[in-house]
């Protein structure tokens, strides 16, 4: 039986073995020869959990935290162990929520147990009493007509709930680690001694759970405070509570009740309210230049139309200006690490020239602002010239918005900073959530595949790339806004998939992409589809990404 093994797609050799063999001996034999722990694979491109015995030959990529999917199988089994040590900490009545993602970690909360400091340290110590001892995490597999109708063990019924609203999934993978059990849609470590990195912190009313991020996979990175991502994520959670929507079970009721267009027009309203909340504060504050930015696919351009509307009601005539339209050009464009033009970095801009035309703006002079043409990678002129009215806002919206450098000419006095990205709070359960990033690749899918014409392999091929810049451009300058739009559409997963479902099925086995579209395809069947989307606004979020916005 003949393996080629790829290592974090680092580097590739070929292994022979004359019987069947588990990923995990083949774990040991390679580990010292990369530099992070390999938490995941897959063989012939198809997931796999490392206790996995090979029988035949084929192509097997071991993969450590760098990789989404491993990443994930990650997250879930420290979730796992969490719980685990909870229960054994303060009994199995506690109930443990995961909420969002936070800090480079998970923000839980806790019912029927007080979170003292004593009572956090008794967990992280148990955590890693657990952990030393390498428990085995076993796997069951159920069908889902065994599930509802109690023909197998006894199953939360907070479970049950959730599979009586989700008809496409038949089948569910249960793992437990000794008396502990849940299901989860990724798969886990095959014991608890591979889940190493972690710390546990009270945070606020809950208790974050911290893992190694992607950028730094072999340590947990020093706290940071998110204050703003933390009151954006309280007050989504006040919108579920609005809507009645907290689970994808919750949504799916919703639709077969026929109940979804109330649901929308919820949705859109608690978006207006937000835009007008935040052009008030602008106008109270006297704001002069609006700088609005956030992650790919976060709707940045409906955004800053809508905010522009809501000034104009208030009385005020702003300008908006995209920051695209100030790319050096196609000859001077900076060349990344992967050899291509780097349009992600700021170094991508003219800011010379963009701070030139905007401070001659607010002085009352007109200006012949630059259009970018696309297809020939330059900056056009002639076609804008504009100048403003004296108490006229700038909105300026782009991926570099909030990173100073981009407006540091500018007096502090007259910046609003706004961050903007679709925070999912619709959880699938308790304990399973739905990524934020997952949530912006399925949009980006759409999108590309309606306007782009890109497939779902393109898409799903450069988004690496497009974190990697998000990592390094957007998301450290979040901490400076001075307002945040969450620009989720609680209902939208059910509406992105009737479009991205049959784009990601045509992903076939034998492409790269195949592993990435199966697990979009897994998260997908947790939702029903909304067929008729023509209740949604035609100057909603999620217009932008499926078609028919009047604004963009």
């Amino acid at each position: 039986m003949k393996l080629k093994l790829y290592l974090n797609n680092d580097q590739s050799i070929t292994k022979q073995y004359d019987e069947p063999v588990s990923i995990e001996t083949i774990v040991k034999e390679v580990q010292n020869e990369v530099p992070y722990r390999i938490v995941s694979a897959r063989f012939n491109r198809k997931v796999k959990r490392l206790n996995t015995v090979l029988t035949r030959s084929g192509t097997l990529e071991l993969l450590d935290i760098r990789d989404p999917g491993a990443r994930m199988s990650y997250q879930a089994s420290l979730l796992l162990l969490f719980v685990k040590a909870v229960h054994d900490v303060a009994g199995p009545g506690v109930k443990v929520y995961v909420n969002n993602s936070l800090s480079k970690g998970l923000y839980t909360t806790l019912k029927k147990t007080e979170l003292t400091d004593a009572f956090i340290e008794a967990v992280e110590e148990r955590m890693r009493k657990l952990q030393r001892e390498a428990l085995p995490i076993h796997e069951r597999t159920v069908l889902r007509d065994e599930l509802m109708d109690g023909s197998i063990d006894p199953i939360p019924e907070s479970l049950r709930s959730n599979l009586a609203y989700t008809p496409e999934l038949k089948v569910m993978h249960l793992y437990s680690i000794e008396d502990e059990e849940w299901a989860f849609s990724s798969v886990l470590v095959p014991d608890t001694g591979y889940i190493d990195l972690f710390e546990v912190r009270k945070y606020r009313r809950g208790v974050l759970v911290r893992f190694p991020h992607p950028t730094s996979p072999g340590e947990v990175l020093p706290f940071e405070e998110q204050k703003v991502l933390y009151d954006a994520f309280s007050e989504e959670r006040r919108w579920c509570k609005i809507t009645g929507c907290h689970l994808a079970s919750d949504l799916n009721r919703m639709i077969l009740e026929e109940k979804e267009k109330e649901l929308v027009f919820m949705n859109e309203a608690l978006h207006e309210h937000k835009i007008a909340s935040i052009a008030a504060q602008i106008v109270e504050q006297k704001k002069r230049v609006i700088l609005i930015a956030g992650p790919s696919s976060s709707g940045k351009t409906t955004f800053a139309n809508r905010l522009c509307i809501q000034l104009r009601v208030a009385g005020l005539n702003p300008l908006y200006i995209g920051t695209d339209n100030y790319y050096v050009g196609r000859a001077n464009m900076p060349i990344g690490e992967d050899g291509k033009p780097d349009f992600e970095g700021i170094e991508a801009l003219d800011l010379d020239l963009m701070n030139h035309d905007i401070q001659a703006l607010l002085n009352g002079e007109t200006v012949d602002l630059p259009v970018y043409n696309f297809k020939d990678g330059v900056k056009e002129f002639g076609k804008r010239i504009l100048s403003i009215e004296a108490n006229a806002p700038i909105v300026i919206e782009g991926l570099h918005g909030l990173n100073p450098k981009l407006s540091e000419h500018f007096e502090e006095a007259d910046k609003f900073r706004i961050y903007i990205s679709p925070l999912t709070q619709l959880n699938i359960d308790s304990m399973n959530r739905i990524p934020t990033t997952d949530a912006r690749m399925l949009r980006r899918i759409v999108r590309d595949a309606r306007f782009r014409d890109y497939s779902a392999a393109q898409t799903i091929e450069i988004w690496p790339r497009v974190n990697r810049g998000e990592d390094r451009n957007i998301f450290p300058y979040n901490i400076y806004a001075d307002a945040f739009f969450n620009s989720q559409c609680i209902y939208e997963l059910a509406v992105l998939k009737k479009y991205a479902k049959p784009l990601l099925e045509k992903i076939t086995d034998d492409q790269p992409e195949y592993t990435e579209a199966q697990r979009l395809l897994n998260l997908l069947e947790y939702f029903v589809t909304m067929e008729d989307d023509e209740v949604i606004p035609n100057n909603s979020i999620l217009r932008e990404f499926i078609g028919g916005s009047v604004i963009v």
